[in-house]
């Protein structure tokens, strides 16, 4: 038999219902409303309640049965997730378990929650609270969607992201990217026949990024059959460890049309170099498989950057080291940056770069669309001064 009991404190008045629950050493459970109206309702659905069974009464047990189905099943109607993201995960699991949960899962209310969030703020950066309270929620959903909970506790309870103000993404300029592809045409024709060699492939993969915007894991990853004469068809990515699979979100999968001298220096190289047998990858290895994000980092992009010049030094080493003054992703944020220039329909915007939120697009690139809308609101005072002229002027000496 439930009952509802009045609380009265220095937050207000709350209700709260006691309910027979047999996980509990009492033989009751506790939860508390804001309303009367709302801890009714719980009582009168309590037939509904169900009592976690033996495999899911810890939030650890759940965190465990939602990485297995996240490896095995996929949640919900996604794929299940790639070597890499799997670790990902685990950490965020074990940073989870970290937590002294003070209830079981069935009994976790939004003050469970919110001391799990300040808890997180404490010992971790906000990027990563921010993702492990995700993936929190991501369990009791899963849970939920099971039949193992009734209710989601964590629901509105987020971790606020950094303002888009406080570290825009690095953007170089037209010129600095003429520079960047300067530097890649010379590297291509070295008299030095392993950087000739290894530069015909990497040359390329240059022009692409800065004319495609592409994710570097995505253009490691490119097939042949996915260059067109209109553009690059994007269906597959590579992930930390080399395994190719499906893009980073559904939104990823997208058609890129891009310049002729780029799709036809791709289509140049596929025609004329020599891949292994077996490979359907525009810039493989020598063993047919993708290159590694890391290791193009590595051989291509920092040695290009000290090519072009656009290295600085490492202040906060302190022993005069420099380093790339950009990362691979700059080139596609400066593709953005000039469909942005070009006043390119925000959706649109977002659909190019294959961002699965319009949100992420304001996020990343918010910045850059304030500078167009406050350079137009001046262009629009201009041209209604030229067209006004003197006529306030006029005006004012008939008063």
């Amino acid at each position: 038999m439930a009952d509802i009991r009045k609380r009265v404190g220095k937050k207000g008045t709350t209700y709260q219902v006691r309910y027979p629950s047999k996980s509990t050493k009492s033989g009751y459970a506790f939860r508390t409303f804001n309303t009367l109206k709302e801890a009714r309702e719980f009582t009168q659905n309590l037939g509904a309640l169900r009592e976690p069974d033996d495999a899911t009464r810890t939030v650890a047990e759940a965190v465990e049965l939602w990485l297995q189905v996240c490896e095995k099943e996929g949640r919900g109607d996604r794929d299940p997730v790639t070597d890499a993201t799997m670790k990902g995960y685990e950490l965020r699991a074990r940073i989870i378990n970290e937590f002294p949960w003070d209830a079981p899962l069935h009994e976790l209310e939004q003050r469970h929650i919110v001391e799990f969030r300040s808890w997180l703020k404490r010992n971790y950066s906000l990027y990563m609270a921010r993702r492990v309270l995700s993936a929190l929620h991501s369990v009791i959903i899963e849970m939920n969607q099971r039949g193992m909970m009734t209710h989601d506790p964590a629901a509105g309870i987020t971790v606020k992201k950094q303002s888009r103000y406080d570290n825009p993404v690095a953007i170089p300029t037209q010129g600095e990217v003429g520079e960047l592809l300067a530097a890649a045409d010379r590297l291509a024709a070295s008299e030095n026949q392993q950087t000739c060699r290894t530069w015909s492939r990497y040359r390329p993969m240059i022009y692409l990024a800065a004319s495609s915007g592409m994710r570097p894991q995505e253009y490691c990853a490119l097939r042949v059959q996915d260059v067109t004469d209109e553009g690059i068809r994007v269906v597959q990515a590579v992930d930390k460890l080399g395994n190719i699979g499906p893009p980073k979100t559904r939104a990823a999968r997208r058609f890129i049309p891009i310049s002729d001298i780029a799709i036809d220096m791709v289509q140049d190289f596929v025609r004329h170099s020599d891949r292994p047998a077996g490979s359907d990858l525009v810039f493989p290895t020598r063993n047919g498989t993708a290159q590694l994000v890391d290791n193009f980092r590595s051989r291509a992009w920092y040695p290009l950057m000290e090519e072009a010049g656009l290295v600085i030094e490492d202040t906060e080493s302190g022993e005069g080291i420099v380093k790339s003054k950009y990362s691979p992703y700059a080139l596609r944020h400066f593709f953005a940056s000039m469909l942005i220039q070009k006043r390119t329909n925000l959706k649109r915007l977002q659909k190019i770069m294959g961002h699965a939120d319009i949100q992420i697009t304001f996020d990343t690139y918010g910045h850059l669309i304030d500078d167009i809308e406050a350079r137009e609101a001046h262009e629009s005072r201009t041209l209604l001064a030229d067209v006004l002229g003197g006529c306030g002027e006029s005006v004012a000496e008939l008063v």
